[in-house]
C-alpha cells in the first residue's frame, strides 16, 4: 500500500508498506513490523509464515503475520518516523486488533514506534493497549520483554546440553551478533556457568580461550561502538568466529551465515539459533552427518513472541505481572516446547528442526480441521 507523508523539508514522499496475515486459525495473527530499505512483499510473506510455525511450536494462541515499510530510518528524523508510523497504522487499522492481528517491534522499530501505533489505533477504536506488544512499561508493556528472546536461547542451551550429557560449567560458547538477542543470551548463558569465549558484532569479533567477562564487553561496546579492541582478547572476523574452538555456537545476527561452504569447519557440538534462518539446508545436511545438534530458530528464539503473548494477556486482563513471574512462565513454556520437539525427534529419528516443523504444522492443521475451515 502507499504510505504518503510530508517530510521535514516540505516535500511529499510516498513509501510502500506491507502487512501480511499468513494464518489466524489458532488465534490472532502475530508478527513484527520492520523498517528497512530491503523490505519487500516476498520477505514479508516468508516471515509471516515463519511466525505461524513459531507460535504453534511453543503452543501459544496466536497465528502468524508480518509487516514492514520500505524505508531507511537512519536517514529519517523522529518526527518523520512518527508520521510514517501513524500513516501506516491508519492504512491498516481495520485489519488489526487484539483479536485479529497484533503487531510488535522488529528490525529498526522499537517501543516508541509501538507507542505511536497504539495511539493511532486507539484514536479510532478507543483505548486498546492489547492492539500491539513491545510497548513501554508505562503504557502496558511487560517486564522481562527486553531479555526474553535471549533468555529463551539460554533455556535451550541448558536443556539441549542436559540431553547431550554436557556439563554446563565446562561448556565454551561463541556468540555471533551482540545486539539485543546476542548480548542478553551471552549474559544469561554465562550466568548458567558456561564460559563465553567468543563474541562478535557487525564490525568484527573477539576471542579469548580463558573466557570473556560479558558485562565488561558490553560496557566496552557501548563506549566504543564495537566489541573489537577489547583488552586481552584476540581479534577475529565474523566468519572466523563461527569456526572458532567452542562447544556451543549461538548465531544471533544475520541469516544464512552457516552454509555448505563453512559447515564442515564449525567445531561446535551444539548450535542454538538466536537469529532467524542462520543455517542453510546444505549446512543442515553437513551438521546431521557430523552429529552436530541444532536447536532451530522457530524454537530457540521464540522467547520474544512468548513474552509478547504475556504482554497481550496482561493487557486483556488489565493486570500486571512481576518480572520473576514472567521469567518463570517463560521457562515453563519454552522447556515444554523443547521437550515436545526433542521427544518427537527421538521417536522419529529426525533432526530437531524437522521435529519442530512437524509439531507446528500438525497443530495448525488440527485447528484448521476442527474449525472446518
Amino acid at each position: 500500500m502507499d504510505v504518503p507523508i510530508r517530510m521535514d523539508d516540505g516535500h511529499l514522499k510516498v513509501f510502500i508498506g506491507y502487512r501480511v496475515q499468513h494464518n489466524g486459525v489458532r488465534g490472532p495473527a502475530k508478527g513484527g513490523i520492520r523498517y528497512h530499505p530491503n523490505v519487500d512483499i516476498d520477505e514479508v510473506r516468508a516471515l509471516a509464515e515463519a511466525m505461524t510455525w513459531k507460535t504453534a511450536v511453543v503452543n501459544i494462541p496466536f497465528g502468524g503475520a508480518k509487516g514492514g515499510v520500505t524505508c531507511d530510518p537512519s536517514q529519517m528524523s523522529m518526527k518523520e518516523l512518527e508520521k510514517l508510523t501513524r500513516k501506516f497504522t491508519s492504512r491498516i487499522h481495520l485489519i488489526l486488533g487484539p483479536y485479529r492481528d497484533v503487531p510488535a517491534p522488529d528490525v529498526n522499530t522499537n517501543a516508541q514506534v509501538m507507542t505511536w501505533l497504539f495511539d493511532e489505533y486507539s484514536s479510532a477504536h478507543g483505548y486498546t493497549p492489547a492492539c500491539c506488544t513491545g510497548k513501554p512499561i508505562d503504557l502496558g508493556g511487560s517486564l522481562g520483554r527486553e531479555q526474553a528472546t535471549g533468555r529463551g536461547v539460554s533455556f535451550m542451551v541448558r536443556e539441549a546440553a542436559k540431553d547431550m550429557g554436557l556439563e554446563l560449567a565446562k561448556l565454551r560458547v561463541c556468540v555471533q551478533g551482540f545486539g539485543n538477542v546476542g548480548s542478553n543470551a551471552a549474559l544469561l548463558v554465562q550466568s548458567l556457568g558456561c564460559k563465553i569465549v567468543g563474541i562478535s558484532d557487525v564490525k568484527g569479533g573477539i576471542y579469548r580461550a580463558s573466557g570473556l567477562p560479558v558485562a565488561d564487553v558490553l560496557a566496552h561496546m557501548k563506549k566504543t561502538g564495537s566489541v573489537g579492541g577489547f583488552p586481552g582478547a584476540d581479534s577475529v572476523t565474523n566468519e572466523e568466529l563461527l569456526e572458532s574452538d567452542c562447544d556451543v555456537l549461538i548465531p544471533a545476527a544475520l541469516e544464512c551465515v552457516l552454509h555448505g561452504g563453512n559447515a564442515a569447519r564449525v567445531r561446535a557440538k551444539l548450535i542454538v539459533e538466536g537469529a532467524n534462518l542462520p543455517t542453510t539446508p546444505s549446512a543442515d545436511e553437513v551438521f546431521q552427518k557430523r552429529g552436530v545438534v541444532v536447536v532451530p530458530d522457530i524454537l530457540a528464539n521464540a522467547g520474544g513472541v512468548t513474552c509478547s503473548y504475556f504482554e497481550w494477556a496482561q493487557n486483556l486482563q488489565q493486570t500486571f505481572w512481576e518480572e520473576d513471574h514472567v521469567n518463570r512462565e517463560l521457562d515453563k513454556i519454552m522447556v515444554k516446547a523443547y521437550r515436545t520437539v526433542a521427544d518427537r525427534a527421538q521417536v522419529e529419528q529426525v533432526q530437531l528442526r524437522t521435529a519442530a516443523y512437524s509439531v507446528a504444522v500438525e497443530r495448525v492443521a488440527r485447528a484448521e480441521k476442527l474449525r472446518g475451515t
